[in-house]
Protein backbone atom coordinates (compact mmCIF):
# COMPACT_ATOMS: atom_id res chain seq x y z
CA UNK A 1 0.00 0.00 0.00
CA UNK A 2 0.88 3.06 -0.32
CA UNK A 3 2.33 5.36 2.62
CA UNK A 4 0.70 8.71 3.48
CA UNK A 5 3.13 11.85 3.30
CA UNK A 6 3.17 15.02 4.83
CA UNK A 7 2.33 16.55 1.84
CA UNK A 8 -1.42 17.46 0.87
CA UNK A 9 -2.83 15.02 -1.47
CA UNK A 10 -2.38 15.60 -5.10
CA UNK A 11 -4.21 14.66 -8.01
CA UNK A 12 -2.23 11.69 -9.47
CA UNK A 13 -3.30 10.14 -12.85
CA UNK A 14 -2.82 6.42 -11.89
CA UNK A 15 -3.73 3.60 -13.42
CA UNK A 16 -2.94 -0.29 -12.85
CA UNK A 17 -1.57 -3.03 -15.14
CA UNK A 18 -2.07 -6.29 -13.17
CA UNK A 19 -0.53 -5.85 -9.65
CA UNK A 20 1.83 -3.13 -10.52
CA UNK A 21 0.17 0.66 -10.70
CA UNK A 22 1.35 3.33 -12.87
CA UNK A 23 1.46 7.25 -12.62
CA UNK A 24 1.42 9.57 -15.36
CA UNK A 25 4.49 12.04 -14.84
CA UNK A 26 3.82 14.98 -16.40
CA UNK A 27 7.40 16.47 -16.20
CA UNK A 28 8.52 13.04 -18.60
CA UNK A 29 4.99 13.05 -20.07
CA UNK A 30 5.01 8.85 -20.29
CA UNK A 31 3.27 6.36 -17.32
CA UNK A 32 5.90 5.64 -15.25
CA UNK A 33 5.78 2.15 -12.21
CA UNK A 34 4.58 3.72 -9.11
CA UNK A 35 8.30 3.04 -6.91
CA UNK A 36 8.13 4.09 -3.45
CA UNK A 37 10.46 6.77 -4.42
CA UNK A 38 8.23 8.02 -7.26
CA UNK A 39 5.26 8.47 -4.88
CA UNK A 40 7.44 10.86 -3.05
CA UNK A 41 8.88 12.22 -6.43
CA UNK A 42 5.29 13.02 -7.98
CA UNK A 43 3.74 14.53 -4.14
CA UNK A 44 6.67 16.78 -4.26
CA UNK A 45 6.96 18.28 -7.44
CA UNK A 46 3.41 18.84 -7.65
CA UNK A 47 3.60 20.30 -4.17
CA UNK A 48 6.19 22.88 -5.83
CA UNK A 49 3.92 23.91 -8.26
CA UNK A 50 0.75 24.18 -6.52
CA UNK A 51 1.73 25.38 -3.07
CA UNK A 52 5.08 27.21 -3.59
CA UNK A 53 4.19 28.75 -6.76
CA UNK A 54 7.16 26.81 -9.13
CA UNK A 55 5.81 27.42 -12.81
CA UNK A 56 5.91 23.33 -14.07
CA UNK A 57 8.15 24.33 -16.99
CA UNK A 58 10.99 25.32 -14.91
CA UNK A 59 11.05 22.05 -12.94
CA UNK A 60 13.31 19.40 -14.76
CA UNK A 61 12.24 15.93 -13.22
CA UNK A 62 15.33 13.23 -12.98
CA UNK A 63 17.69 15.87 -14.53
CA UNK A 64 20.91 14.08 -15.82
CA UNK A 65 24.49 15.60 -14.44
CA UNK A 66 28.08 14.02 -14.76
CA UNK A 67 29.87 13.74 -11.54
CA UNK A 68 33.38 11.66 -11.13
CA UNK A 69 32.82 10.81 -15.11
CA UNK A 70 29.63 8.86 -14.20
CA UNK A 71 25.89 10.21 -15.22
CA UNK A 72 23.78 10.64 -12.47
CA UNK A 73 20.05 12.15 -11.91
CA UNK A 74 18.62 14.68 -9.72
CA UNK A 75 15.12 13.86 -8.76
CA UNK A 76 14.28 17.26 -9.54
CA UNK A 77 15.62 20.54 -10.80
CA UNK A 78 14.19 23.86 -10.50
CA UNK A 79 15.54 26.71 -12.92
CA UNK A 80 15.22 30.61 -12.38
CA UNK A 81 13.15 31.93 -15.08
CA UNK A 82 16.72 32.93 -17.43
CA UNK A 83 17.23 29.27 -16.75
CA UNK A 84 19.70 28.70 -14.52
CA UNK A 85 19.33 25.74 -11.75
CA UNK A 86 18.68 27.13 -8.23
CA UNK A 87 17.16 23.97 -6.36
CA UNK A 88 18.18 20.61 -6.22
CA UNK A 89 15.53 17.78 -4.84
CA UNK A 90 16.49 14.81 -3.84
CA UNK A 91 13.96 12.08 -2.92
CA UNK A 92 13.56 8.69 -0.93
CA UNK A 93 11.45 6.15 -0.48
CA UNK A 94 8.86 6.80 2.63
CA UNK A 95 11.25 3.72 4.79
CA UNK A 96 14.84 5.21 3.72
CA UNK A 97 16.12 7.64 6.73
CA UNK A 98 17.65 10.49 5.65
CA UNK A 99 20.83 9.84 6.54
CA UNK A 100 24.90 11.52 6.01
CA UNK A 101 25.41 9.26 3.40
CA UNK A 102 21.81 10.58 1.74
CA UNK A 103 23.38 14.30 2.76
CA UNK A 104 26.68 13.33 0.65
CA UNK A 105 24.40 12.51 -2.33
CA UNK A 106 22.79 16.01 -2.47
CA UNK A 107 26.08 17.50 -1.92
CA UNK A 108 28.02 15.84 -4.77
CA UNK A 109 25.50 16.47 -7.10
CA UNK A 110 25.54 20.31 -6.00
CA UNK A 111 29.19 20.11 -6.99
CA UNK A 112 28.34 20.20 -10.56
CA UNK A 113 25.06 22.69 -10.61
CA UNK A 114 26.21 24.95 -7.66
CA UNK A 115 22.53 25.79 -6.58
CA UNK A 116 21.67 27.94 -3.79
CA UNK A 117 18.91 25.55 -2.47
CA UNK A 118 18.44 21.63 -1.72
CA UNK A 119 15.71 19.71 -0.48
CA UNK A 120 15.95 16.45 0.01
CA UNK A 121 12.57 14.57 1.52
CA UNK A 122 11.53 10.88 1.69
CA UNK A 123 7.88 12.43 2.53
CA UNK A 124 8.05 12.39 5.67
CA UNK A 125 10.45 14.59 7.07
CA UNK A 126 12.12 17.09 4.35
CA UNK A 127 15.53 18.88 4.76
CA UNK A 128 15.93 22.29 3.00
CA UNK A 129 19.39 23.80 3.25
CA UNK A 130 19.64 27.38 1.58
CA UNK A 131 24.09 27.22 0.80
CA UNK A 132 25.21 30.45 0.04
CA UNK A 133 28.36 30.23 -2.65
CA UNK A 134 30.00 32.78 -1.90
CA UNK A 135 30.92 31.82 1.87
CA UNK A 136 29.84 28.20 1.92
CA UNK A 137 27.52 28.67 5.06
CA UNK A 138 24.72 26.29 5.02
CA UNK A 139 21.47 27.70 6.71
CA UNK A 140 18.53 25.46 7.40
CA UNK A 141 14.85 26.04 6.72
CA UNK A 142 11.31 24.51 8.53
CA UNK A 143 9.81 24.71 5.31
CA UNK A 144 10.43 24.92 2.09
CA UNK A 145 10.36 28.34 0.50
CA UNK A 146 8.42 29.68 -2.30
CA UNK A 147 9.69 30.39 -6.08
CA UNK A 148 10.25 34.18 -5.23
CA UNK A 149 12.48 33.32 -1.92
CA UNK A 150 14.40 30.83 -4.10
CA UNK A 151 14.62 32.60 -6.98
CA UNK A 152 16.41 35.59 -5.69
Amino acid sequence: MLTPLNFPKTALKLSKKGEEIYVWDIFRKRKLLLTPEEWVRQHILHFLIQHKGVPAPLIASEYPIEVNKMVRRCDGVIFNREGKPIAIVECKAPQIKLSEAVLHQIAQYNFKLRVQWLILSNGLQTIVAFVNQSTGEIQYFEEIPGFALMSK
